[in-house]
């Protein structure tokens, strides 16, 4: 089952996902609470997904994509957005990430991004 890494600065957004991916068989990596973290996690620990928020202190999710794509090209990217963040969304994309969701997150969507990118 696929490894995840899961990053966001609301460690109640964290929760919230990990429990989905949890109950559903997938296995976390790890945790991160801004983009730098993410970064240098994806490094040490290698994990097949990455949940990327959009908005973090420190360093944000499009630079965190950008950051992880250049160590590993095929990094798989799924973006965590909050309503109304669509052109951050394209950000992300043109960036890289491979898929987003919308928070607050439906669990069915979450899984079908994940087998999505999975899939490639």
């Amino acid at each position: 089952m696929a490894r995840v890494l899961v990053v966001d600065d609301a460690a109640f957004m964290r929760m919230m996902i990990k429990d989905i991916l949890q109950k559903n068989g997938y296995e976390i990596a790890g945790e991160a609470a801004n983009g730098a973290e993410a970064a240098s996690l994806y490094q040490e620990l290698k994990p097949d997904v990455v949940t990327m928020d959009i908005t973090m202190p420190e360093m944000d999710g499009i630079t965190a994509v950008k950051e992880i794509k250049k160590v590993d090209p095929r990094a798989r990217i799924i973006m965590c957005s909050a309503m109304g963040q669509q052109a951050m969304v394209l950000d992300a994309i043109q960036a890289g990430a491979s898929d987003f969701v919308v928070k607050p997150f439906q669990e069915d969507r979450v899984l079908d991004a994940i087998k999505k990118v999975m899939a490639r």
